[in-house]
């Protein structure tokens, strides 16, 4: 039974995918879909148990419509330990989870994580980049997990 399991988080973490949580309109647009905050949900593909929760604005009006308006580069993130931590793999001291592009050509949201071998803990940065110019803007949150599981490493 616990070879199946380790089987299904391997298979599972092959790809991150959002999940949508839901969104709030922040600006009305009359032509296109308005501006708004979304939340997506991300789970950490080498960490089953632990979920990221990334809010992040999304441009409306016709050029949010086809796909080519810029974001802006804020974003947070809330990761949260939802079920019990297995480790699906040992983890590298510094890895990126997640890059997904946000406008057509130059920026991407990105999800590094961290570890902490002093406090057992896992840490989550969120940060928007382009190629051109690079963006402070950034969010940090930790999963603190139990002394009994300890964090392997590569």
């Amino acid at each position: 039974m616990k070879r199946l399991v380790l089987l299904a988080l391997l298979l599972s973490a092959s790809a991150v995918r959002a999940e949508p949580i839901g969104e709030v309109d922040t600006v009305f647009k009359l032509i296109g879909p308005d501006h708004k905050i979304v939340v997506d949900a991300y789970d950490d593909p080498k960490v089953a148990g632990v979920t990221c929760y990334v809010s992040r604005a999304k441009t409306g009006g016709i050029k949010g419509a086809i796909g080519i308006a810029e974001d802006k580069a804020e974003a947070s993130i809330a990761c949260r330990q939802v079920g019990p931590i297995l480790f699906t793999a040992p983890l590298a001291l510094q890895e990126e989870v997640l890059t997904e592009r946000q406008s057509l050509l130059f920026k991407r949201l990105r999800v590094v994580r961290m570890v902490d071998k002093a406090r057992n803990t896992l840490v989550y940065l969120t940060y928007s980049d382009r190629v051109i110019e690079g963006s402070p803007k950034n969010s940090v949150t930790v999963v603190p997990v139990d002394r009994a599981t300890p964090i392997r490493l590569k």
